[in-house]
Formats: structure tokens, C-alpha cells, sequence
């Protein structure tokens, strides 16, 4: 059994790598919006269903050894598909087909493609497995307990040290040999247990008039109770990233510490109960207080980060006006990850073991029962990834969300109550005190629950004085807080939890959007990636010769709320902007609107998130400027801000000519010469309606042209540069941790030093 558990342990780290770098992969394909995520999920998930399907109908028609065997197979397919994934998910579908595939159904399809041969031996090997352990039916429950609870403890092992130490030091492609190397390692461990295990056939299967018993329900009962809990948890689970996002802002690192805690959680609870099962005669009123109770401390723990977080000492450290990216901010944010959700997670992970001391009443189905309860759970699972990510948060919130599952943990308790009625099989009549008690606290903690206004307002520090606009989607939360209150409009703008810019508009906005419009001759088209607080794009109207701009922004309730700040104060910026015909704003993946867009353009503008943000690397990789390279008009201009060192040498490595304007941290690049002059655009900057324009979005900033009154540093053709540091299969500035953070002004310093960059004339 020690190297059974070992190697299921194993195939569970290997699993969740996998799992962590192909989503990641299949997420540049089918994009990084909502619904696309979800897509993805639901095709890794459907392949794990058929797996289970597929385990449960051939397991019990195996002898132990061969069962074994058909683990150790399963494991050695993973491992090799995991070696050559690359080649299908990234070089064929998120290269090739970048852009051509826009239909959600045939985004699915070609996802579930990818992953149907791994995901179905990884959804196959629980059912061989519990074939080749199950010996004695008194025991057959609690090994297969614990070996699962053993592969979910690799499982988030695997979460937390993929997350946070091997994808950021390996890279995608690393991290998959290791998985790959993981998962030969756990069907080696299986090879060896071979010639111990009996050669003997299954069992004969029982006929209908010696068919076991079903004391505690039958298996469709279980496997709809199984169904839920999985609805449940899995929602839980995006609640819980949800909000821990907005609390400790969305990094690379929060979404691997989330599920790598729920999962160790899960099966520490697993591993526990399974011990616990020779002492339980009747498994029913375990399997229903663990689940209605994990929801009910979830319930809690939630209330209490609300009613608690805004004024304790944690509330200066997390506040949501601070970056909350490094240092005690980061670890206060995992600290809170573990007290939020190791609890309810360790008490519904018990519900597994329970489940299979209720339904191993039969040595020769041994393993299409657990095929069929992993199923039905899988099935839960996506019905709670998709329902919870697609439908109950863009009709319900989050708030709404937590009083819908609030509602389906009374009905658990319900049916508790109706299931365990009357005598036990033990003769007992089970009390009533408990389900009764436990479904009250459900009811409870559900109607403590504030709605959406108010569970965000309070997590956004707002106060009576403050005037607000705010909204939530499957996509995302945008929330605007006026400190000013009254008058024109003053304060942060917030999107998933940080402050992303200002009203008034930050200068360096206004910079990045009106820099390439005063550059370019005739800036006729513009597209820009991300709206943001708006900024960018006002100024990116700031030429008179533009007649078309398209903005494209990730998160949706971002245009709800600048369509709120319009109606609050129609005189502004902002709707003046909705006003403009030469404005389309859309939302959309900005990615795949690059790719897919046949159209050329004359300026080109990302207003790109922080380097540090999860998934940023999608705009900052040289695959992604490559894209807008072919998307430029002759003579077209590409303008991105530039974070770190790597973003410039990324940014230099791909345009041919190449400015990295100083102090502002600026970045131009083009497929032909840049038309740059200090002095023209002083002159630009000192137009009336370009000095007009830029009042009206910040009164009170006027000192544009010290953005650039360093000399420039310019890369023309011919000169050497370096390979580009940031890719889509190794963002490196995303995984800061492992990858330290260079600000771009050291290494223009560092270059003027050595005097290896020809700086750029002034046609003065």
C-alpha cells in the first residue's frame, strides 16, 4: 500500500501541473475573457467524465494485476502527452488557429480535442486503482478514501509548488517534463506491485435476485448527492478566488494558493475521515453535517473577512488603495487564503470517504461504483465551474452566489432529514436536533449575507460621503469611489481590486494615448487594448485627423460604470467620449481582437496592466507584439508602456525601429523609421485643443513635455539585441517572485553608461 499511495500521490501533483500549464496554454487560444475560461474548464472537465464513464464500465471486468497494469498504462499516457502537448495546444491551436476560430461550440470542441486523451486516463485511473486495491469489503471504503484523499493532497502540493516556485522557475514547457517525469515515476511504483497481486479474475457479478444490499440509498440517490456537493464546492471555490482577488489583488500566485489550499484541505479532510469509517455504522448523517457544515463555516468565515478586514490591523496592510503585490501584503493575503478556506474545505473533503462507505456494498462493481460517484462529482464540479462563472455571477454576484448555495445546502439538509427518517439500520432512530440545527445555521449565515452593493462598497472602503458607481459581472467588478463626493468628479477607479487609475485622469494615461495620434502624420485608425478609467482612450482622440478608434477592455463592467460616471456628470470626459461617433467601445478579449482583426492600423496603444498581474504576460510576450506588428498600416506606430527591463528588451527584440522614451517609460515601435522630434511635439503638446483636450480630462496637471525630456533611446536595424526574455510559454515579469522585477529606467541608465545605444536626432 506505502508505494500505491506514493505513486497516486504522484499522479496527482503530476495531474494539477498539467492541469495549471495546459489551461494557460489552451487560455492564449480561446482567450482570456470569462467565457473562454470557462470553455476550457468545462473541456478538461468533460474529459475527465469520460474517463470516470470509461473506468467504471471496464475496471470490474479486470483481476487486480490487470487493473494495476491498466494504471500504470494510463499514467504513462499522461506522461507522454504531457512531453509533446506543446506542439498541439500552443504551436497548432494558440498559434496557428490564433484568431480563426471565433465560435464558442468549436472553441470547445477543439479544447476538448486537446485534452480528451489525458484527461480521460487521468478521470480512468480511480476506478483501476480501486479495482486493484479493493480485497475485503469491510476495507474497501477506507482505501479508497485514503489513496484518493492522497492524490488530492498531491494534487494541491502540486498547486502550491507549480504556482509559486516550478512554472515561474521552469517555464510552461519545464514544468510539463517534471509532470511528465512525475507521472512515469507513479506508474513505475505501480509496475512493481505487480507480482504480489492475485491473478485471479473478477468476481462474479451478482444477479438480480442476490443483488446487494442498499441500507443507506441506493447508488443514483449518491450519486445525485454527490452532484451537488460538487456544485457547492466548486463554486465555492471561484468564490473564493473572487473575492481574495479583490482583497489581495489578482497576481500569477493567487489563483496556484487558493486551489492548492482547498485541495490539501480536501484531502487532509479525506484521508481523516477514511480512517474514521470502521467507527461509523450509519455513513449518512456524516456525509450530510460535513457538507451542510463546510458551507456553513465557509458562510461565516466570508462574514467575518467582510465585518472584520476593513478595520483591523490587516485592513491598513490590505488596503484596497495600496498595491498589495510584495512583502507583508503578500502573506497577509495567503494567510487569509488558508483561515478562509482550509476550514470548509477539509470538512467537505470528508464527504468522499463517507460517500464510498455508502455505496461499497459489492465487491464485483467495486470499481463502477467509484466511477460512477467521480462522475457524478466531475459533473458537479463543471455544473458549478461554468453555472457559477458564466450564469448565477453575471445574474446573482457574488453575494447572489453565496445565497443560492446557502439555499442549496439547506436543501442538502432536507434531504438529510428525509433520507436518514425513521429507524437507522442499526436500529436507532437518528436525531433530529442536528440536521435541524445545521440547516437553521445555513439559513442563518445565508441571510447575514449583505447584497452585492453592499459587500463591495465596504471591501472598496467607501463611506457615506463618498459617491459611487460600481458594477459585477461573469467578466469581472469595476467600482469607482468619488472622495470628493460632490462637484467634479475625484478619486480611484478600481477594477478586479485595484485602483487602475484616477478621475481626473492620470497623466501618464493621457500620455499613453495621446503620444502616438501627435507622432503619426495621419492617425486616421486607432485601436487600443483596455479602456481602463478612460483616460487612454480620451486622449487617443486628441488628433483631429482620427476618424476611427476602437477600444477593446477584458472586463465588462468597467464600460457600465464610465457609462455611470457619464450620467453623474454629463459635462466630463468620459461622456464626451460616448458621445463621439469616432468611438467604438467594446468589450473583448484585447488579444484576440488583435489576431482576429483583418484591418491595419495607424497607432496602436496598450494600456496594459501591471507585469505582476495574472495573465499579463499574454500583453507584454513577443509572440503577442509580433501580432501587432502585422497589424500595423505602413508607417503605423505600436505604443506600450514599459515596466521592466525585460518588457524593453522584449519590445526592441521584436520592431525592427524601436523608442524607449525616458522618464515616462514609454515604448514606440514601428516597422519602419519613427518620426520622432522633442520639439514638434512640444509644439504639438502646446496647441490650444491639444492643450484643451488635456485639461478638460486633468486640470491639474500641464507638464506633458517632462515625460520625455530625457533624450530617447533608439533601436534601429542592424544593431544586436538579445533574444526576447518574455514569451507566452514563460512570462517571466508575471512570475515575479522567482523572476526579480527590473524597472526599465535602470536599464536605460545601464545602457547610457556603457554607450551602446544611438540616441535618437532631434529634427529640431
Amino acid at each position: 500500500m506505502g508505494r500505491l499511495a506514493v505513486a497516486f500521490f504522484c499522479s496527482g501533483f503530476g495531474a494539477l501541473l498539467c492541469q495549471i500549464v495546459w489551461q494557460r496554454m489552451l487560455g492564449i487560444f480561446a482567450g482570456s475573457d470569462s467565457i473562454s475560461a470557462a470553455l476550457v474548464v468545462g473541456a478538461f472537465l468533460a474529459g475527465l467524465g469520460v474517463g470516470s464513464l470509461a473506468g467504471a464500465k471496464l475496471a470490474d471486468r479486470l483481476t487486480p494485476a490487470r487493473a494495476l497494469m491498466g494504471f500504470a498504462i494510463a499514467e504513462a499516457g499522461v506522461a507522454g502527452f504531457a512531453l509533446l502537448s506543446k506542439l498541439f495546444l500552443y504551436d497548432f491551436l494558440a498559434t496557428d488557429l490564433a484568431g480563426v476560430v471565433d465560435s464558442p461550440l468549436a472553441i470547445f470542441g477543439l479544447c476538448f480535442v486537446g485534452l480528451a486523451l489525458p484527461t480521460t486516463l487521468m478521470g480512468a485511473s480511480l476506478p483501476l486503482l480501486a479495482r486493484a486495491v479493493a480485497t475485503n469489503l469491510d476495507t474497501v471504503a477506507e482505501r479508497i478514501g485514503t489513496l484518493y484523499g492522497l492524490n488530492t493532497l498531491g494534487a494541491g502540493l502540486g498547486a502550491l509548488l507549480g504556482g509559486w516556485v516550478l512554472v515561474g522557475s521552469l517555464g510552461f514547457v519545464g514544468a510539463l517534463v517534471l509532470a511528465a517525469g512525475l507521472d512515469l515515476v507513479a506508474a513505475l511504483l505501480a509496475l512493481t506491485l505487480l507480482p504480489a497481486l492475485r491473478r485471479e479474475g473478477p468476481p462474479p457479478a451478482v444477479t438480480q435476485a442476490a443483488a446487494a444490499p442498499t441500507p443507506f440509498g441506493g447508488l443514483p440517490l449518491w450519486c445525485a448527492l454527490v452532484f451537488l456537493s460538487g456544485y457547492v464546492i466548486v463554486a465555492l471555490e471561484i468564490v473564493w478566488v473572487r473575492l481574495l482577488g479583490q482583497v489581495g489583488q489578482f497576481h500569477a500566485y493567487l489563483f496556484a494558493t487558493v486551489l492548492g489550499v482547498f485541495l490539501l484541505a480536501d484531502g487532509l479532510g479525506m484521508a481523516v475521515a477514511a480512517r474514521m469509517l470502521r467507527r461509523i455504522r450509519d455513513p449518512r448523517p456524516a456525509f450530510f453535517a460535513t457538507q451542510a457544515g463546510g458551507f456553513a463555516l465557509a458562510a461565516a468565515l466570508i462574514l467575518a473577512l467582510y465585518w472584520w478586514l476593513p478595520d483591523s490591523p490587516l485592513g491598513g496592510i490590505l488596503s484596497v488603495d495600496r498595491h498589495r503585490l510584495h512583502g507583508d501584503a503578500l502573506m497577509a493575503t495567503a494567510l487569509l487564503t488558508v483561515i478562509v478556506v482550509g476550514p470548509p474545505s477539509f470538512l467537505i473533503g470528508m464527504t468522499f470517504p463517507f460517500v464510498q462507505r455508502a455505496v461499497q456494498q459489492d465487491m464485483s462493481s467495486v470499481g463502477a461504483r467509484v466511477g460512477w460517484v467521480q462522475l457524478a462529482n466531475i459533473l458537479g464540479n463543471a455544473a458549478g465551474s461554468v453555472g457559477t462563472g458564466l450564469v448565477t455571477f453575471h445574474l446573482l454576484g457574488t453575494a447572489g452566489t453565496l445565497h443560492l448555495l446557502g439555499a442549496l445546502s439547506v436543501l442538502l439538509v432536507g434531504l438529510w432529514i428525509w433520507n436518514t427518517r425513521g429507524a437507522s439500520p442499526g436500529g436507532a432512530r437518528a436525531p433530529r436536533w442536528q440536521p435541524i440545527a445545521l440547516g437553521a445555521a445555513c439559513a442563518g449565515l445565508t441571510l447575514a449575507i449583505p447584497g452585492n452593493a453592499a459587500f463591495w462598497s465596504r471591501l472598496h472602503a467607501e463611506t457615506p460621503h463618498h459617491a459611487v458607481a460600481w458594477a459585477e459581472d461573469r467578466s469581472g467588478i469595476a467600482f469607482f469611489r468619488d472622495d470628493r463626493g460632490t462637484g467634479d468628479p475625484d478619486g480611484p477607479f478600481f477594477i478586479q481590486g485595484f485602483s487602475q487609475g484616477r478621475i481626473p485622469f492620470l497623466p501618464i494615461h493621457q500620455f499613453l494615448g495621446a503620444v502616438g495620434p501627435l507622432l503619426h502624420p495621419a492617425p486616421h485608425d486607432i485601436l487600443l487594448v483596455g479602456i481602463g478609467s478612460g483616460g487612454t482612450p480620451w486622449a487617443a482622440g486628441i488628433n483631429p485627423e482620427t476618424r476611427h478608434i476602437r477600444a477593446v477592455e477584458l472586463v465588462a463592467p468597467v464600460l457600465t460604470v464610465l457609462h455611470g460616471v457619464a450620467r453623474l456628470h454629463p459635462d466630463g470626459p468620459i461622456a464626451a467620449t460616448f458621445r463621439d461617433p469616432r468611438y467604438s467601445l467594446e468589450y473583448g478579449d484585447g488579444r484576440r481582437a488583435v489576431a482576429r482583426d483583418t484591418r491595419r492600423y495607424d497607432v496602436i496603444q496598450a494600456d496594459a496592466i501591471l507585469p505582476e498581474s495574472s495573465h499579463s504576460g499574454l500583453l507584454y510576450s513577443a509572440e503577442f507584439l509580433e501580432e501587432v506588428r502585422a497589424r500595423l498600416a505602413p508607417g503605423g506606430l505600436y505604443v506600450q508602456w514599459a515596466p521592466t527591463e525585460r518588457t524593453v528588451q522584449t519590445f526592441t527584440a521584436v520592431f525592427p525601429h524601436a523608442l524607449l522614451i525616458m522618464p515616462a517609460s514609454v515604448l514606440i515601435g514601428s516597422n519602419d523609421p519613427i518620426p520622432w522630434s522633442a520639439d514638434r511635439l512640444v509644439a504639438r503638446l502646446e496647441e490650444p485643443a491639444v492643450r484643451a483636450r488635456l485639461l478638460r480630462g486633468n486640470p491639474g496637471f500641464t507638464d506633458y513635455a517632462g515625460m520625455f525630456r530625457d533624450a530617447p533611446l533608439r533601436w534601429g536595424p542592424g544593431m544586436d539585441r538579445p533574444a526576447p526574455p518574455l514569451t507566452d510559454v514563460f512570462p517571466r515579469d508575471e512570475f515575479y517572485l522567482n523572476n526579480p522585477v527590473v524597472g526599465a529606467d535602470a536599464l536605460a541608465r545601464r545602457m547610457r553608461d556603457a554607450a551602446r545605444v544611438v540616441r535618437a536626432p532631434d529634427a529640431r
